[in-house]
């Protein structure tokens, strides 16, 4: 009988740079040198940049389509199609699945052994407590991240949560790691990724799912935002502020060293055959940008003056506006937000869409936003410094190249080299004996 089998998502890692630390000091990196040793292969995505997005390329290993043929352009978008999933596809197979925090996915599943969705995907969970009041906490941490605000009751459920998850020998680490978030806060994120594995260690253990999945974000979200102050990143002509972050902190460094950590924890578990992906990878930007959110959404849009029902953040600078099927009112508020116009004549969000019932948009304002940054609504003039929450000095970008390793057994069905993601479907598919959904494996890109 075949091991049960983990996916492991860990989001846009450049496993070049990974590399390069651990040739320096392999000795910190035991783990990482034996996931290196494994099968491996490079996969290849999108040509267009505008379509090289963790949450197109996810859907597409999840489905087994390129972006063409699945078409989920937006984060939470999944939720609005009904392509196949691999989660299903294992199900209807007769195997179990338990999964947490897959990027864009959605829950179709008839029974799952456990199932808290991304925290910007309105899926449901799972029906069991934990799930359930899981999924509401961690959506709003993250989400409100960057204004840090937490409510009281996501406080006590995330506290009771690593109370009940954790394993006893990391709490000495979770101490650790927050109070170096207060002055480095890329920690934060790194503390959530923390506890994701202790949950999944928890949950598969318990539950014994055949297929389960983990996503980690920690590392995407840390190379976006501190990818020059790495001395391995291949970008020493670039710098961030000291204000930003100090020239003697690596935030790559103490990812890796995380991850070495949390996947050494997660590799002790030999009734598992592992596949990790990265899906992307990025490598170093190379212009100024500045990342902001708004701070309250619901409050800067009662200063247009238009009318609509709720505010969903998704990540970063995201947002969707549910409008309803009105269609002056989505016109009225596409065209209210592509005319907010800063005082150096940017506008404020470039990129604003009509979905039918709602409407997308994205803070994309690039320069530094200082007391004297404003727009004008409805006549009056309103300074942008308290009506936002600063992000990031953007570090890192998208490039379409993907890193995949493989255990022993599972190694027997690893798509060719530099085939689209999309092929990991075929693979978790030939695992489990399931007959090929498409006729034939995503074809690699040129290169």
């Amino acid at each position: 009988m075949k091991k049960r089998l983990l996916l492991v998502e860990l989001n846009e890692v450049n496993f070049d740079v990974v590399k390069k630390y651990v040739a320096d000091e392999p000795h910190l990196f035991p783990t990482f040198q034996k996931i290196l040793s494994w099968e491996n292969r490079k996969t290849s995505s999108e040509a267009e940049y505008d379509h090289l997005e963790p949450w197109i390329q996810w859907v597409s290993a999840h489905t087994g389509q390129t972006y063409q043929q699945h078409g989920v352009f937006r984060l939470g978008d999944m939720v609005r199609s009904d392509h196949l999933q691999i989660f299903e596809r294992v199900e209807s197979a007769g195997f179990s699945v338990g999964a947490i925090s897959p990027m864009n996915a959605k829950n179709n599943l008839a029974h799952p052994k456990y199932f808290i969705p991304d925290p910007w995907t309105e899926t449901p969970p799972d029906n069991s407590w934990w799930s359930i009041n899981l999924s509401t906490a961690l959506s709003q941490a993250v989400n409100d991240n960057a204004s840090a605000r937490l409510s009281f009751s996501t406080l006590v459920i995330l506290l009771m949560a690593v109370i009940k998850f954790a394993k006893i020998r990391n709490y000495p680490k979770y101490v650790a790691f927050a109070f170096r978030s207060l002055s480095k806060s890329w920690y934060k994120a790194l503390f959530l990724d923390m506890f994701l594995a202790d949950l999944h260690l928890n949950l598969s253990s318990k539950k014994n799912p055949d297929f389960a999945v983990i996503f980690f974000n920690a590392g995407a979200h840390i190379q976006h935002h501190y990818f020059h102050n790495s001395p391995h990143a291949g970008a020493v002509e670039f710098s961030n502020p000291e204000w930003y972050c100090k020239s003697g902190d690596d935030p790559i460094k103490d990812m890796i060293s995380a991850y070495e950590d949390i996947l050494s924890g997660i590799l002790k578990d030999p009734t598992y055959e592992v596949i990790l992906a990265t899906g992307l990878t990025q490598k170093p930007y190379t212009h100024t940008k500045f990342y902001y959110r708004l701070s309250n959404h619901e409050a800067f849009l009662k200063l247009l003056g238009l009318d609509y029902v709720s505010v969903t953040p998704l990540m970063t600078r995201d947002f969707v506006v549910h409008v309803g099927a009105d269609a002056g009112a989505l016109n009225g508020m596409v065209d209210g937000l592509k005319n907010i116009v800063a005082n150096d004549g940017i506008a404020l969000f470039n990129e604003v869409e009509n979905r039918g019932d709602s409407v997308f948009a994205s803070l994309t304002y690039p320069n530094e936003i200082d007391r004297n940054t404003h727009v004008i609504l409805n006549g009056e003039k309103i300074f942008l410094l308290d009506k936002v929450a600063f992000v990031a000095v953007k570090n890192g970008m998208h490039d379409g190249t993907g890193y995949s390793y493989f255990t022993e057994k599972v190694a027997n069905y690893c798509p060719k080299d530099f085939a689209h993601i999309a092929s990991l479907y075929n693979c978790i598919e030939a695992y489990f004996g399931i007959p090929a959904t498409r006729l034939m494996e995503a074809q690699p890109s040129p290169r």
